[in-house]
């Protein structure tokens, strides 16, 4: 499948994915509940960005918050929390918000979750090269298909995606794998960079 409009983040194609690394076990469970969570409200949706951060850790920092989260009497030794961050403006590209970004080092990863237009391998050369044009171009083509990506990072390097397509909407059809959509994984691997790095800290 190819990717419009995030250039080097498109989608490996087949459902059994080339892995360099084995995946971290609490990362993709966060990554994957954050898929689930995002799931149920449905599609048309906001990028959208959450912290992780170890649930131990959380849960002695912030005990009324994870009392109401739920995860107060559940903790599971090593696992992370997503905890989903403030919106930014619906018109700034995701790309853009995340190059700006730097959490402190209170945290331990990082996911986005974005739904995007792909196209098969076949129209590529179809796609126009000025950016608008190629939005249009996929937004009205009748081979579109409606993704949603959701690409997660730690301070260690570890990885981890999942993808649904709208066509496919449920759990059983998730794909996931350590370096589905690599684009978008480098970007949320340089926000959890030192705070001493160029950026704004989340």
């Amino acid at each position: 499948m190819t990717q419009e409009p995030m250039e080097g983040a498109e989608p490996m194609e087949g459902a059994e994915p080339m892995e360099a690394t084995l995946p971290d076990p609490a990362l993709a469970s966060a990554v994957l509940e954050v898929e689930a969570h995002v799931g149920r409200e449905g599609w048309d949706q906001p990028a959208r960005l959450y912290a992780l951060v170890d649930t131990e850790r959380f849960v002695a920092a912030e005990p009324r918050m994870a009392e109401a989260m739920g995860i107060a009497e559940t903790v599971v030794p090593g696992s992370l929390t997503a905890i989903e961050q403030e919106q930014y403006p619906a018109e700034q590209p995701v790309e853009q918000v995340l190059e700006t970004i730097v959490w402190p080092p209170t945290v331990d990863g990082c996911c986005v979750v974005v739904e995007r237009l792909v196209l098969p391998p076949e129209v590529d050369a179809e796609i126009p090269e000025d950016p608008a044009e190629a939005a249009t171009f996929a937004r009205e083509h009748p081979l579109r298909q409606e993704v949603r990506m959701v690409a997660g990072a730690t301070r260690a390097g570890a990885t981890y995606c999942a993808l649904r397509l709208k066509a496919h909407d449920n759990e059983e059809s998730v794909v996931d794998g350590t370096d589905l959509v690599p684009g978008l994984v480098e970007l949320v691997l340089a926000t959890l960079h030192d705070a001493d790095d160029t950026g704004v800290q989340a």
